[in-house]
């Protein structure tokens, strides 16, 4: 027998367990219904309304997690209305404006952490098993990916700003470029699959 009720109730557990989850789902679901109706005349018509300031918006969404979604969203349907060149470079001052504030944020709230954490065993015995040369280099070329990609950038500028060799200035170039290139193939996408 089917009790629609038990399934509701366990729904909501699932919701109550996983609330970040449930959030980033519907982030998802959000960037989902944004670009479906990307043909609608009047949602169209808002989107390109907001010009290079929506884009400017949009490249600050797109660093954080809950937001990178519907921000790429954005960029597909703006690949349409705008000179994607332009605009990427302007979706990439936004990211880095989004990235610097993440980056200041972990080099003053969480240095004290994150000496801690490279005192664990575990990251010792990962530290001692790789050369010096390649830790210099991995680091910067792994969260250097993740930067570029719609991928929450909290975990590569996290990444950088735990290194002691990443000066702001330096994260700066690294954060603008990778964001205005990874920006710049979503507007790319964009111009192709509309």
């Amino acid at each position: 027998m089917y009790y629609p009720k038990l399934k509701t109730l366990h729904l909501f557990r699932y919701m109550e367990k996983y609330p970040k989850f449930l959030l980033l789902f519907i982030t998802f679901l959000i960037a989902y219904l944004l670009f479906y109706e990307r043909n609608y005349q009047p949602f169209q018509d808002f989107i390109s309304g907001l010009g290079y300031s929506g884009t400017f918006v949009a490249g600050i969404l797109f660093v954080y997690g809950f937001t990178a979604a519907p921000a790429t969203a954005i960029f597909l349907i703006l690949a349409q209305h705008q000179n994607i060149y332009l605009a990427s470079l302007i979706g990439g001052f936004g990211a880095l404006i989004g990235d610097l504030f993440i980056f200041s944020f972990i080099r003053q709230s969480f240095m004290n952490e994150i000496r801690k954490l490279s005192k664990e065993k575990i990251v010792r015995y990962f530290n001692g098993r790789l050369p010096g040369r390649l830790k210099e280099y991995l680091l910067p070329v792994v969260a250097g990916f993740i930067i570029a990609s719609p991928l929450p950038d909290e975990i590569g500028v996290t990444m950088l700003a735990a290194s002691k060799i990443i000066s702001i200035k330096i994260f700066s170039v690294i954060s603008y470029a990778l964001n205005t290139l990874g920006i710049l193939a979503i507007f790319l996408v964009g111009r192709i699959v509309s």
